[in-house]
């Protein structure tokens, strides 16, 4: 099957912006797999001409250095397409004063306001003057509350398909102004019709809404799916707006410090099947960085390559991992040991697809909630991960650093994956001499958490700009200081100092239907307000 564009759309606006160098690197191995099109997903991480707050202190991307990675994609036989936001999604943006008069709600900006198309207009002259593609992302996804913030205080409610078709077609009038054909993820349109939610059988736009749709491709965005009827079913109704259709896959980046690889083929080869007997010539695979991208996008190498395989029709196992070693001198089975922090042991039985990783390194010593479902949730081979990763970034060449510090957190992992629940135990069982074994290994955790927290400063100060890195040392800083108060808390009651530790009192309520289910910080580190 012919592709028009098969390619890969990068996160570089949840903190972690990837050096010039590093996309160029990116673009090398994505020309090597035979994608053709790079896409830089930008909300405000590009400069604006007259707009200095856009990617102020966020290494946002300059003139010169779109340039160069265009110039550099062409050379390489990949088009480098604008991927931006002009809607919804302006999460960073929203914070500063300058852009509260545009503002709807949450992070949406505000339809019917003359600023905010002046606004628009400049990200548009602005792409016009750095890219030479006029194929441009200009997203629109997720825009839940749309209408119902300062819109529905200036305007009153109005219905809010005609808010988003006023919008969209003011959008377009611009993008068409700069020569750019756009395309937009699809999602709503689906939710508007389906109570919020994107996905289901049967779903049909109305007719005087496709009707009153400007000349805009729409993006079929799912990751989530493991059943090819399920993509079958979003495709036929997608194709039956008579628009142009991509398909938008998910390679799983955005939970945590490891990949997702297994939880990514398992859903993009039915995707991949779909595709195809659709006849869907424009696919973008889609590597987010939700919650301060911690995840090496190189780790999912495996995905990538597997996936582009899945659409060229082959499926063999053995023949992908044969191939992806030819290519990359790296074995696939090395690579696929990343995702082995989430996939072990206990996680296994779990009915979804489990973050353990991220979950119990932020999780508090004293108040974690997932300590609820007992010391077997924890029942993970931490040990062996952190040998199999060790040793496997003894054969990853450059890729070495990746592997290590997915070891060093593996380290962590084997001390305080159950820290919480033996100190909670054992504090409640009375049994002081444990206490004292565990405030020892309070002592190691120290020691290895400093460890990662250096070799994940290697990762990401080898990919990515230096800005956004302020987040990472204030979260793992956190980690490391609350172990610091929790062990020496333990100490004062062992000295009897204290007579009780009031956190390890209070008995312990579900916050979840299972644990590791999320993978926002915010929601790991404490239920008070962050």
């Amino acid at each position: 099957m012919n592709y028009k564009y098969f390619g890969v759309m990068l996160d570089c606006s949840r903190n972690a912006v990837m050096k010039v160098s590093e996309v160029k690197k990116m673009i090398d191995v994505l020309a090597k797999m035979g994608y053709n099109a790079l896409e830089l997903y930008t909300e405000d991480t590009f400069k604006v001409e007259g707009e200095p707050y856009f990617g102020y202190l966020r290494g946002g991307y300059t003139a010169e250095e779109i340039k160069e990675i265009d110039a550099y994609a062409k050379t390489k036989g990949i088009e480098l397409i604008p991927c931006i936001q002009t809607l919804a999604h302006f999460t960073n943006l929203v914070k500063l004063r300058n852009y509260k008069k545009i503002v709807d709600v949450n992070d949406i900006l505000l339809i019917d306001e003359e600023k905010t198309y002046e606004l628009i207009d400049k990200m548009f002259l602005t792409l016009s003057k750095n890219f030479t593609s006029r194929v441009v992302n200009i997203g629109m996804d997720e825009a839940h509350m749309v209408g119902l913030g300062k819109f529905l205080d200036k305007h009153g409610y109005h219905n809010r398909f005609d808010i988003l078709l006023r919008h969209l077609n003011k959008v377009i009038e611009i993008a068409t102004k700069y020569g750019f054909k756009a395309h937009m993820w699809s999602d709503m349109f689906f939710r508007l019709i389906n109570n919020g939610e994107y996905y289901g059988e049967n779903l049909r736009i109305p007719e005087e809404v496709t009707s009153k749709m400007p000349n805009v491709d729409l993006v079929y965005w799912d990751y989530y799916h493991s059943f090819k009827p399920s993509y079958d079913d979003m495709l036929k109704s997608h194709q039956a707006t008579g628009k142009e259709i991509w398909f938008a896959g998910g390679v799983w980046t955005w939970t945590g410090f490891v990949p997702l690889n297994y939880y990514t083929l398992r859903t993009m080869k039915s995707a991949m099947q779909s595709v195809k007997e659709h006849g869907i010539t424009n696919v973008l695979m889609t590597l987010w960085g939700d919650d301060g991208k911690e995840c090496s996008f190189y780790a999912l190498l495996p995905s990538l390559y597997a996936i582009k395989c899945y659409a060229d029709g082959i499926e063999n196992e053995e023949e992908i991992k044969s191939g992806f070693y030819k290519l990359f001198g790296v074995n696939y089975d090395d690579f696929m040991l990343l995702d082995s922090l989430n996939y072990t042991a206990n996680a296994k039985k779990f009915d979804y697809d489990p973050i353990p990783s991220k979950s119990l390194l932020y999780s508090d010593c004293f108040m974690n909630s997932n300590d609820y479902f007992g010391i077997e949730a924890y029942d993970m081979d931490y040990a062996t991960c952190t040998k199999n990763l060790e040793d496997a970034a003894k054969r990853a060449g450059e890729y070495a650093y990746i592997f290590n510090s997915m070891a060093s957190l593996s380290r962590c992992l084997e001390i305080k994956a159950t820290l919480s629940i033996r100190t909670r135990t054992a504090y409640k069982n009375g049994d002081k001499q444990e206490l004292k074994n565990i405030v020892c290994d309070y002592d190691k955790l120290d020691v290895l958490l400093n460890d990662f927290h250096q070799k994940f400063y290697k990762l990401w100060h080898t990919e990515n700009k230096p800005f956004g890195w302020e987040v990472q040392d204030a979260r793992l800083g956190g980690v490391i200081m609350r172990a610091k108060t929790c062990k020496a808390k333990i100490q004062s009651y062992l000295n009897g100092e204290i007579d009780k530790i009031e956190e390890l009192e209070v008995e312990l309520l579900p916050l979840t239907s299972n644990p590791f289910e999320t993978y926002i910080y915010k929601r790991l580190v404490s239920v008070s307000e962050i």
